[in-house]
């Protein structure tokens, strides 16, 4: 996925940012002059850290780091450990943790070598996806340091999920990059099948900044229950898109007119597994995780993407629908055929269908809590939420076959090679025979008249078989693997 180093913006003091509005990369001498050398820390002085702030991972998830430094520190004692960093950031209105690491990389690095020396791991490994500029930054940092024989740079190939935690294990051991489709603990069983410390990019920069303010000044900031700082990706319909750091307990209104931000119909908070929110819902919500519940979203992994009044919010939720059924790992029922129900349901709720809403709420009801790993859940999350944010949007498209607007694309997808193959159809050769329906039903439904419907998206790597089958066994010799 193309990268651009983002511009950054900050509400309040400079923590995670510090002296990035001076210097485009901190190397070793500049990160020195805004942060402390850190001294060695005992496993139970980072868990009582960890657990007197509430340290959360800032992947989406916001599991307690300290319970999993505890759970590998358990394991520690009969076993090698491994510290791994999840900087594989294939959520592509995400830029937090790719900044961080290509302009901030010993921030981070602190952090995992701090964790690294409480439990006295084997090694450190930083999973990025392979040929960022994430990677040669972080790489460069670890060689500054002297740290080739303790860290490992892993450079991966970045999808959607490939930051599942399962996913990345995988990736890293040299399987392929895809949920195991079983709950395995990394703190069990992680690389090299070795207890591992797993947590998200900026979740290690934080421990840094907790170990070198301490819990009492890291806490000055930041509410109560969410104390210190987070990151937020800002993009979509503004002015100014950034990664922004800000203390939990902001007003959103604050960080959109920070970001010269023209809301429309309204935006997208936590990114593609996140919640669509209205305008009037986003200007009242505070930032932070209770705040974002309480405003009816979920901060997730720090995402907000911004719709302008120049675009179709349908359109929009259609388009990411279809991606994300194109980017599943293809291993259960609910990813192979209910995401690709899903995508189909957005598009004619997109084109008028009246019974789009009710369409859209069953095909989100055949997969929530069926699938193999989260993507099935977060998918239906993000479809139905946009029924409550696009209300009355879903209804001009109802009773006018549309809203009249365009879909400019303003949320992010990345360019992939895979999504350019699809199926094609000669109309003039199709007899209506079906046999396509049959042999792949995640891309071809059929109409009332038994004629195909096809999904408009590409072949995913793991249908491409599939989809080959159909077109040497169409008896009309009608279809054909292209291009649209």
């Amino acid at each position: 996925m193309p990268y651009r180093v983002s511009h950054v913006k900050r509400l309040g003091a400079a923590r995670l940012t510090a002296g990035l509005d001076d210097h485009r990369r901190l190397d070793l001498n500049a990160h020195y002059r805004y942060h402390d050398r850190l001294r060695g820390q005992t496993v139970d002085a980072l868990v009582s850290m960890a657990e007197e702030v509430d340290l959360r991972g800032r992947g989406g998830a916001g599991f307690p780091f300290a319970r999993k430094l505890r759970a590998v520190a358990s394991r520690a004692r009969d076993s090698q450990t491994v510290v791994l960093v999840n900087a594989a950031e294939g959520e592509p209105a995400s830029l937090k943790d790719k900044t961080l690491l290509t302009r901030a990389p010993h921030l981070v690095l602190e952090g995992a070598l701090l964790a690294a020396s409480a439990l006295n791991s084997r090694e450190v490994v930083i999973a990025v996806g392979a040929g960022e500029l994430a990677e040669a930054s972080v790489t460069a940092a670890v060689a500054e340091r002297g740290l080739t024989g303790l860290v490992r740079v892993a450079g991966i190939q970045e999808r959607f999920i490939s930051g599942e935690g399962g996913a990345l294990v995988r990736a890293v051991n040299g399987e392929g990059g895809l949920p195991p489709g079983r709950k395995v603990r990394s703190s069990d069983s992680g690389v090299d099948g070795l207890p591992t410390l797993l947590s998200n990019t900026e979740t290690f920069a934080q421990l840094a900044v907790l170990a070198e303010l301490g819990p009492e000044e890291y806490g000055a900031v930041g509410t109560v229950q969410e104390p210190g700082t987070i990151l937020l990706t800002v993009g979509g319909s503004v002015g100014a898109p950034a990664v922004v750091e800000v203390p939990p307990g902001v007003r959103l209104a604050d960080v959109l007119d920070l970001c010269g931000a023209e809301i429309g119909d309204g935006l997208l908070l936590g990114g593609y597994h996140g919640t669509w929110m209205s305008a009037d819902s986003a200007y009242g919500a505070i930032l932070s995780r209770r705040g974002a519940k309480e405003a009816g979203g979920e901060l997730g992994a720090g995402i907000v993407v911004v719709l302008g009044e120049d675009t179709c919010p349908l359109g929009e939720t259609a388009r990411v629908a279809t991606y994300l059924a194109a980017q599943s790992a293809g291993q259960c029922g609910p990813c192979r055929l209910g995401l690709p129900d899903l995508a189909r349901a957005c598009r004619q709720l997109q084109d008028g269908d009246p019974d789009g809403p009710d369409l859209v709420r069953r095909a989100a009801s055949a997969v929530k809590g069926r699938g193999a790993c989260f993507h099935p859940d977060g998918s239906a999350r993000f479809a139905l939420s946009a029924l409550d944010a696009f209300a009355s949007d879903v209804e001009e498209h109802r009773f006018h076959g549309g809203c009249g607007r365009e879909t400019k694309g303003v949320l992010p997808l990345p360019i992939e090679e895979a999504l350019d193959a699809r199926l094609v159809v000669d109309w003039t050769r199709c007899q209506g025979h079906g046999l396509c329906a049959h042999l792949v039903p995640e891309l071809v439904k059929l109409d009332h008249h038994g004629f195909p419907v096809f999904m408009d998206s590409g072949v995913p790597s793991w249908l491409v078989g599939d989809a080959q089958k159909a077109v040497e066994m169409c008896p009309a010799l009608a279809l054909r693997i292209g291009t649209k």
